[in-house]
């Protein structure tokens, strides 16, 4: 039977798939935040504009899957950057948990303020 032998310095197991995800991530945002730009360069924007873009659903796709790649991007970032640092196991875990419970708390109140009413 072989062992398959995997890095413990990864976050998936493969630092290649750490790398992708971090460049899809960011043409997500990229393509995101360009699309907002146009918009306010061609759109004379008060609120009723703001409000009726916002209230479109591929709008709050969008912005719910530019908030999902954010939320990921930096997490897999600040997971290389904690592990690269800071070697104290109990200490790193408490960072990391600290951090994924910022994460997960940012992107369900993103959610609740791109679908709530």
């Amino acid at each position: 039977m072989v062992k398959k032998l995997t890095n413990v310095t990864s976050l998936t197991g493969n630092g290649l798939r750490d790398w992708l995800i971090q460049r899809v991530t960011s043409l997500v945002m990229l393509v995101y935040i360009v699309f907002l730009l146009t918009f306010f360069v061609t759109h004379l924007v008060d609120y009723t504009v703001w409000q009726r873009l916002f209230s479109k659903f591929s709008m709050r796709v969008g912005s719910s899957l530019f908030l999902l790649s954010l939320i990921w991007h930096a997490w897999v970032g600040m997971w290389t950057i904690i592990t690269d640092y800071i070697k104290p196991f109990v200490l790193r875990l408490t960072i990391q948990l600290l951090i994924i419970i910022g994460l997960l708390l940012c992107f369900v109140w993103g959610l609740a303020i791109f679908w709530g009413n």
